[in-house]
C-alpha cells in the first residue's frame, strides 16, 4: 500500500496537472501546511470530497509568498474558485507560544521547519490571490477563518479585529466542518451561477453592502464598532453567537462593519452516519505526497495511525474552540467505516500493528446523543454535562466498548491506544461511578488502551476556576484516583496517573496556583504537564480575558495580563514556592 505514486494523489504543480492529462483545474486549494493525504488534514479532505463529485482539484501546499509569487502563479487561474486555508491550525497559535514568543518549529512542515507560512496565513494569501486574479472567487475554509468570521480578540495584537472577510478580500467564507458547503458552492458556480446567486448558500459568510438576509429570521448582531468602545455590546454578540453554534436550527446572523454587513448564512443539517462514512471512505493514500520524499513531518508522525471516530463535542469548556468549529452535536461514524479504515491500515508497510489513537475532540463521547431528538432542538444550553448531565443524554459507554473490542479482533491489530482527551464526568462523580457501562470504560481504558500514562485533565483544583472554566468539580478526582489506584493494583501495574493544568486562566489568581500545587491529592503524582492559558479566537474565555467580565454573569473576573506574573504562575506550580 505504501507503494504510491503521483497519480495517487491530487496534483500540486503544472508538471503533475499536465501527467494526469487535464487542460484545466476546476479548483486550487492554497494551504498552510504541507500536502498530507491524510482525513486529519483538512485540505486533503476538502479536495477528496470535491474529487469524489467529479471536479478536478489541485493543492498548493505553503507557497511562498516572499518572492516573486511564482507558487500563485504556476498553476494559473481555476475554472471556479481559489480555496484558501491556513491549515489544521490558527496561523497565530502555530507561530507563537503563550509567552508570545516565536515557536522554533513547525509539526506541519517537512523536517519540523519553522517560517514556511506566514503571520494570519489566510489574509496573506487571499490578498496575493485577488491581487493576481480579482475575477476568480476566493473562498476561505479551516478552523483559522472559521473562528474569525465575525468581530473577534486577537491576542497577538491585543485589540478588536474585524471579520478575516473585511481584512482578506476573499468573496466567500466556509465555517465549520465544511464538506456539504464546499459541494454546494462548487455546484453553483459550475452551474454559471454568479457570486451573489452563490451567497444564498448555506454556512458561509460574505461581506457585501446590504443587511437584508433575502427572506431568512435574522438576528442583527452589534457592530464591530460598537464593539471597540463597548465591551458589554461584544459579550452580547459572543452570546448570541454561541447560543446559535449550540442550536440543532442556527439562525441567520448579520453583523455590520463600516458601511457594509458581514453575514453568516445557517449551516447544513449535521450529517448522519452514512454521510459521515462516506467522507472517511473516500481512497485517501495515507500519505504525505512524494514530493517530500523521506523528509520528516511531525504531525503526520502523530496521527499517520490514529482513527477519528466522531466529530462535535457537547462539553463546551470555556476555553476551546471545539464546539465553535465543529458543533455541539456529536456525530459518529458506524463501526464498519472505522473497522474497514483500520483493515486498510494493516496493509501498510510501514504499520506494526499499533493504533496510536481511537478517538475523536473528545474520545469517550462516540455514540453519545440524546434519547429524544426534538428535546435537543428546543435546547439553549452550551454544555450537556456541564453544570450537571442532562437527562436526555444518552452515557452508556457500552458502543464504545463494543468497539473497541471488535478493533482488537482485527487480524493484525497488536495494541489499540486513546490518545485523544478523556471526560471522565461522563463516567464517574466523588460519589462513585454513574453507570456499570462506565465502570467498565475506565478499566478497559486503564488496562488495554494506554502506554502506562493515564491521562485525564481537571484543568484546575479550585472551585471558582473550575466553575468559570466550565469544568467539574475536583472533589471527583479523588475517586478516580483511588480507582486508579484500585484497577492498576489489583492488575500487577505499576501504571502514572498524568493530570493536565492550565495556569493564569481567567479568574486564576496566583493564591489559586499555590493551593493547585499544594493539594494533597497530587501527592505522588508527576504534575509536569501545566499549560499557560492562551486566549484563542471564538471562545468564552478569551471574551473573558479581552473585557474582565464574565459572558454569563456580567461580573468582573480576575485577568492576569502581565506577562512575567503569568510565567510566575506556570513556574509557580513546578516550583512550589
Amino acid at each position: 500500500m505504501n507503494s504510491k505514486g503521483l497519480k495517487d494523489f491530487l496534483p500540486t504543480s503544472a508538471k503533475e496537472v499536465s501527467e494526469l492529462g487535464w487542460e484545466y483545474v476546476d479548483i486550487i486549494i492554497f494551504t498552510g501546511d504541507a500536502y498530507v493525504d491524510h482525513p486529519s488534514f483538512g485540505a486533503a479532505t476538502i479536495g477528496r470530497v470535491l474529487q469524489e463529485s467529479g471536479y478536478r482539484v489541485a493543492i498548493v501546499p505553503q507557497p511562498n509568498w516572499r518572492d516573486d509569487l511564482r507558487d500563485f502563479k504556476k498553476l494559473g487561474a481555476p475554472r471556479l474558485f481559489f480555496g484558501v486555508t491556513s491549515g489544521a491550525m490558527d496561523s497565530m497559535i502555530n507561530h507563537y507560544t503563550a509567552n508570545k514568543r516565536i515557536r522554533r518549529n513547525d509539526a506541519y512542515t517537512p523536517g519540523g521547519s519553522s517560517g514556511m507560512r506566514p503571520d494570519n496565513a489566510v489574509i496573506v494569501y487571499s490578498k496575493i490571490l485577488k491581487s493576481l486574479y480579482p475575477q476568480v472567487p476566493v473562498v476561505l475554509g479551516g478552523v483559522e477563518a472559521s473562528l474569525r468570521r465575525v468581530t473577534h480578540y486577537d491576542y497577538w495584537q491585543d485589540k478588536l479585529l474585524p471579520s478575516v472577510l473585511v481584512s482578506s478580500g476573499a468573496d466567500l467564507l466556509v465555517y465549520g466542518m465544511g464538506e456539504r458547503a464546499i459541494l454546494e458552492i462548487a455546484a453553483a458556480f459550475n452551474t454559471g451561477a454568479a457570486l451573489e446567486e452563490v451567497k444564498t448558500c448555506r454556512q458561509i459568510g460574505f461581506l457585501s453592502d446590504y443587511k437584508d438576509s433575502g427572506g431568512s429570521e435574522v438576528i442583527i448582531l452589534n457592530s464591530y464598532e460598537v464593539c471597540l468602545s463597548n465591551k458589554k455590546a461584544l459579550i452580547d454578540n459572543f452570546n448570541i453567537i454561541e447560543r446559535e453554534s449550540d442550536s440543532l436550527y442556527p439562525k441567520y446572523l448579520v453583523e455590520p462593519v463600516g458601511e457594509k454587513f458581514i453575514h453568516i448564512t445557517p449551516p447544513h443539517p449535521l450529517p448522519d452516519e452514512k454521510e459521515l462514512d462516506s467522507y472517511f471512505d473516500l481512497p485517501f493514500t495515507k500519505l504525505p505526497h512524494p514530493r517530500y520524499k523521506d523528509k520528516h513531518i511531525p504531525a503526520y508522525e502523530m496521527i499517520k495511525f490514529s482513527i477519528n471516530t466522531h466529530r462535535g463535542c457537547f462539553g463546551s469548556c470555556s476555553f476551546c474552540t471545539i464546539s465553535a468549529h465543529q458543533g455541539k452535536f456529536v456525530q459518529s461514524r458506524s463501526e464498519r467505516s472505522i473497522l474497514n479504515e483500520i483493515e486498510r491500515l494493516t496493509q501498510m508497510d510501514s504499520f506494526s500493528g499499533v493504533i496510536s489513537d481511537a478517538g475523536g475532540p473528545t474520545a469517550n463521547m462516540y455514540g453519545m446523543k440524546g434519547f429524544d431528538k426534538s428535546l435537543c432542538a428546543r435546547c439553549k444550553r452550551n454544555s450537556c454535562i456541564y453544570p450537571s448531565i442532562c437527562n436526555n443524554l444518552d452515557i452508556s459507554h457500552d458502543r464504545l466498548l463494543n468497539l473497541y473490542t471488535k478493533i482488537l479482533d482485527i487480524p493484525g491489530i497488536r495494541k489499540m491506544f486513546v490518545g485523544s482527551g478523556i471526560r471522565y464526568d461522563l463516567f464517574l462523580e466523588e460519589k462513585g461511578y454513574l453507570s456499570d457501562s462506565g465502570k467498565e470504560y475506565m478499566k478497559q481504558v486503564i488496562l488495554r488502551h494506554t502506554s502506562g500514562r493515564f491521562k485525564i485533565a481537571p484543568e484546575h483544583t479550585e472551585e471558582k476556576v473550575l466553575k468559570i472554566m466550565g469544568k467539574p468539580a475536583f472533589d471527583s478526582f479523588a475517586f478516580l484516583k483511588k480507582e486508579f489506584m484500585r484497577i492498576t493494583g489489583s492488575a500487577g501495574k505499576k501504571y502514572e496517573l498524568v493530570p493536565y493544568f492550565i495556569s493564569s486562566h481567567p479568574g486564576c489568581t496566583m493564591e489559586d496556583m499555590r493551593k493547585l500545587a499544594s493539594n494533597p491529592l497530587l501527592k505522588g503524582i508527576n504534575t509536569d504537564q501545566v499549560q499557560d492559558f492562551t486566549p484563542t479566537p471564538m471562545t468564552r474565555s478569551s471574551i473573558m480575558y479581552y473585557t474582565g467580565l464574565d459572558p454569563k454573569t456580567l461580573k468582573n473576573i480576575y485577568i492576569e495580563k502581565d506577562s512575567n506574573q503569568r510565567q510566575k504562575q506556570k513556574s509557580f506550580f513546578f516550583n512550589k514556592i
